[in-house]
C-alpha cells in the first residue's frame, strides 16, 4: 500500500508506552519500512528529546519527529540548542515540534505565559533565527534575549513544525514556522480547512513555499469494518462529546449534530447513538482496504506524513500489527 499510497507513513511511540522499550520499538518500525517515528512530550511522562535522541542513535535512515515541546518549559536558546545537537550528528533525520503544552500542565509547572500566541510565535522565530547562525537581541512580550548565538548551528537545518489546532495558532504556524503538526480526530475536512489556514498566515508574513503537514490518526485494525469501529467508539466519543476538539469538528459540520444527540441523549447515550461516520472520518478503522480509503482522503486533503497513533490501552506490540496490516 505505501507504494500505491506515495506518501510518508509514521508510526507513534505513545507517552504510555514504558521508555526502556523505545529502543526495540524504534528498530522494528525502521525494519518495518515505516518512514517516520514520533515520540511525543507529555507533561510528567517521557523527556521528547532523550527520546528523540535514544531512537535515532538506534537506527539508521529513519526519521525521528518530536511533537511537541511545549515552547514555554524551556528557554528558547535551550531549545535551539536541543535541536542544533541532534540536527548536527543526525542531519536530515529529526524533525522537532514546538507547541503551547496543555494549558492545566503548564499552570501546573507555573509557566502558563500571559500570551500563548505570543509565546509560541516569539519562541519559534527565536529558535529558527538560532539554528540558521544568526545572532540577535530581542525584547518581545514573553521571550528576551541579549547578543545570542548557537556556537554550532546546524549546516543541515531542520524544518520547525508547530502542533497546533485552532484557526489563530494555524496561521500563526504559516507565519512562523515550516510546518504543521495536527492532533488526533483530524478528519481530512479538517486536514483540508487547516491548510486555508496555515496558507492564510503565510500570505500574511508573505512567506511562500512549501510547509509540512503531518497528521496524527488513531488506528484500529481489524479483520472487519464493525468490530473496528466497535473497538474505536468509546474513545471517539468521549472526545466528541468532550467539547475540548470542537475546532477540528466544526469544518465536518457536524457540531449541531453533536449538540442535538448530548441534549436528547445524553453523555451516557450519545456513545451509542454516535453515527458510524463520524468514526471513519476522525480514525483509521477496520480492514486493509478501509486503511487504504481513508489515508487516501488525508494525503488528497492536504497531509504530508500521516503517522499512525495507536489506540488507548494498547501497547508497544501494535507495530507489528500495523505493519502487517499496511503492508501484507
Amino acid at each position: 500500500m505505501k507504494e500505491i499510497l506515495n506518501h510518508n507513513l509514521g508510526i507513534m511511540f505513545r507517552r504510555e508506552f514504558p521508555p526502556e522499550a523505545l529502543p526495540e520499538f524504534a528498530r522494528q518500525t525502521e525494519h518495518a519500512g515505516f518512514d517516520e517515528l514520533w515520540v511525543v512530550e507529555d507533561c510528567f511522562y517521557g523527556s521528547g528529546i532523550a527520546s528523540a535522541a535514544t531512537a535515532l542513535a538506534c537506527t539508521e535512515t529513519l526519521t525521528i519527529g518530536l511533537g511537541i515541546m511545549p515552547a514555554v518549559a524551556r528557554n528558547p536558546v535551550f531549545t535551539a540548542m536541543e535541536i542544533a545537537t541532534l540536527a548536527r550528528i543526525y542531519p536530515g533525520r529529526f524533525l522537532p515540534g514546538i507547541g503551547h503544552g496543555m494549558e492545566k500542565w503548564m499552570r501546573q509547572i507555573g509557566a502558563f505565559p500571559a500570551s500563548q500566541l505570543a509565546a509560541l510565535e516569539e519562541t519559534t522565530l527565536a529558535v529558527r533565527r538560532l539554528l540558521a547562525g544568526e545572532r540577535f537581541s530581542y525584547d518581545g512580550d514573553q521571550i528576551h534575549l541579549d547578543q545570542v548565538e548557537l556556537v554550532h548551528p546546524p549546516e543541515v537545518v531542520p524544518p520547525v513544525s508547530l502542533g497546533v489546532r485552532g484557526p489563530k495558532s494555524l496561521a500563526l504556524s504559516g507565519r512562523a514556522a515550516n510546518g504543521t503538526i495536527l492532533a488526533e480526530y483530524a478528519a481530512p475536512a479538517y486536514v483540508a480547512w487547516a491548510r486555508e489556514q496555515i496558507l492564510s498566515g503565510q500570505h500574511e508574513a508573505s512567506h511562500p513555499g512549501g510547509h509540512r503537514l503531518t497528521v496524527f490518526v488513531l488506528a484500529c485494525a481489524a479483520d472487519t469494518t464493525a468490530a473496528a469501529r466497535q473497538l474505536l467508539r468509546p474513545q471517539i466519543a468521549a472526545a466528541v462529546a468532550s467539547g475540548k476538539i470542537d475546532s477540528q469538528l466544526a469544518p465536518m459540520g457536524i457540531l449541531p449534530q453533536v449538540h442535538e444527540l448530548l441534549a436528547s441523549a445524553g453523555r451516557g447515550g450519545f456513545e451509542a447513538a454516535m453515527p458510524e461516520e463520524w468514526i471513519d472520518q476522525l480514525a483509521l478503522a477496520g480492514t486493509p482496504q478501509d486503511w487504504h480509503t481513508a489515508l487516501e482522503r488525508l494525503f488528497e486533503a492536504g497531509a504530508s506524513t500521516v503517522v499512525l497513533v495507536p489506540t488507548s490501552g494498547k501497547g508497544p506490540e501494535e507495530l507489528e500489527v500495523f505493519a502487517r496490516h499496511l503492508w501484507r
